[in-house]
């Protein structure tokens, strides 16, 4: 069984009379530990899909299944409780909280589980360590770099050791080296910690760095020029 199975999932908009359709059948299975890259024009729903996976966002129809667990069919209340548990989110912007340092920020995911303060300290230092950033540790968003902002946004995202992280453009708002050290980076922790990642992406050189990579075309899923499901 895959990790992550996704079965025929539709999502639409309606926007005055016309009825938009991101998502028309998006089917695909993503084993445990693979690293997928996803493309596709602006406007095609790259991120519609990446938020139906983060149970950001409930598809109109179809099924969502992370490690089992059919998560479209949760109540809000016990999705919330899965989410901060199963899913990391890497963004675009590292979204960090600018009043609080790296740690704190590293922190926030921990403090909706049932974890003791020693236990959050352990984990926040190996997340840290990660991404090397443990000289800063007690830095504000404003006493970093646009990288190492975004490297504690990762951290963030892999603190509470989730099932799948997803990532919305990681490297889109950093300069070519920065992007290749973030790029490398998330192979890094792709192969070390076997962390199973899907990312979407514009840059065809970014994507290729992904096991497998896809395109979403009209509403489906592409792989090789295929439609898949």
């Amino acid at each position: 069984m895959a990790l992550v199975e996704i079965k025929n999932v539709k999502k639409h908009y309606h926007k005055g009379g016309e009825t938009i359709k991101p998502l028309d059948g998006v089917s695909i299975d993503i084993e445990k530990g693979e690293f997928i890259s996803l493309m596709g024009s602006s406007g095609t729903g790259k991120s519609t899909l990446l938020n139906v996976i983060a149970s950001i966002d409930r598809p109109d129809e179809g099924s969502v299944k992370i490690d089992g667990v059919e998560i479209s069919h949760l109540s809000r209340t016990r999705l919330a409780s899965w989410r901060a548990a199963n899913i990391g989110y890497i963004f675009q912007t590292h979204n960090l909280i600018p009043v609080l340092t790296a740690y704190e920020n590293i922190e926030m995911p921990l403090l909706l589980l049932p974890l003791s303060r020693a236990e959050r300290r352990k984990r926040i230092e190996v997340a840290l360590a990660a991404v090397d950033l443990l000289d800063r540790a007690n830095h504000y968003p404003r006493q970093m770099s646009g990288g190492q902002e975004q490297r504690a946004g990762i951290a963030r995202a892999i603190v509470a050791n989730p099932k799948v992280v997803v990532a919305d453009e990681p490297t889109g708002d950093l300069d070519p080296v920065t992007s290749n050290q973030i790029l490398g980076l998330l192979k890094r922790l792709n192969r070390e910690l076997d962390t199973t990642l899907l990312m979407v992406t514009h840059d065809a050189e970014a994507a290729e760095i992904a096991d497998r990579q896809f395109k979403l075309v009209n509403g489906k899923l592409a792989e090789n020029g295929v439609i898949v499901g």
